[in-house]
C-alpha cells in the first residue's frame, strides 16, 4: 500500500494527485477519504473516475462508504459528485459573503502592511550581516517577506 498526501489545497495544481494518478495499475483501488478532497468539480470527478476506470483501476471512498465497481457505487457516485461541488459552492459563496460584509463593517484582510522605518532597520539588519531567518524571527514575519523587502526599491 501507497499513501500519497497532498499539503496544499488547489484548484489547480495538485503534485500529489497527479503522482498517485500515475502509480495507479490494474487491479489497483484507488482509495480516498472523502470525495471532495478528490476533485473540485463535477466534471472533474468524472474525468478522474474514468481515467481509473480505464486503466482499469477500483475506486473507494471511505467516509463516503462506496465504491464504482457496482452499478448502486457509480449511482451514488454520481449523486454525491453533485452534492460535493454544490457544498464548495456554498462554502465558497459564505466565505464571500463574510468578507464582504467584514469590510462594510471596516474590517481589512490579510496582514497587516509592514511601515517603511521596519522596511529600512531589515534592509540595515541584512545590509550588516544579519540572517534574513534572524531578522524575520526578530520582526514575528516570515523569511520571504523579508526578500521581498530587499528587493523592493527603497523609495517604497
Amino acid at each position: 500500500m501507497v499513501i500519497y498526501l497532498e499539503k496544499i489545497s488547489s484548484r489547480k495544481e495538485r503534485p500529489e494527485l497527479q503522482n498517485a494518478l500515475k502509480a495507479t495499475a490494474k487491479g489497483d483501488v484507488f482509495v480516498i477519504y472523502k470525495l471532495d478532497r478528490l476533485a473540485r468539480s463535477t466534471k472533474e470527478f468524472y474525468q478522474l473516475t474514468d481515467q481509473l476506470k480505464e486503466k482499469g483501476v477500483e475506486f473507494v471512498s471511505v467516509n463516503d462508504s462506496f465504491d464504482t465497481t457496482t452499478p448502486t457505487g457509480k449511482a451514488m457516485f454520481g449523486m454525491l459528485a453533485v452534492f460535493a461541488e454544490f457544498e464548495r459552492d456554498i462554502i465558497h459563496q459564505r466565505t464571500k459573503a463574510g468578507l464582504d460584509a467584514a469590510r462594510k463593517r471596516g474590517k481589512i484582510g490579510g496582514r497587516p502592511a509592514i511601515d517603511k522605518k521596519t522596511k529600512k532597520h531589515v534592509r540595515t539588519l541584512y545590509n550588516a550581516g544579519e540572517s534574513a531567518t534572524d531578522i524575520a524571527k526578530e520582526y514575528g514575519i516570515g523569511r520571504s517577506t523579508i526578500y521581498k523587502i530587499l528587493n523592493e526599491s527603497v523609495d517604497e
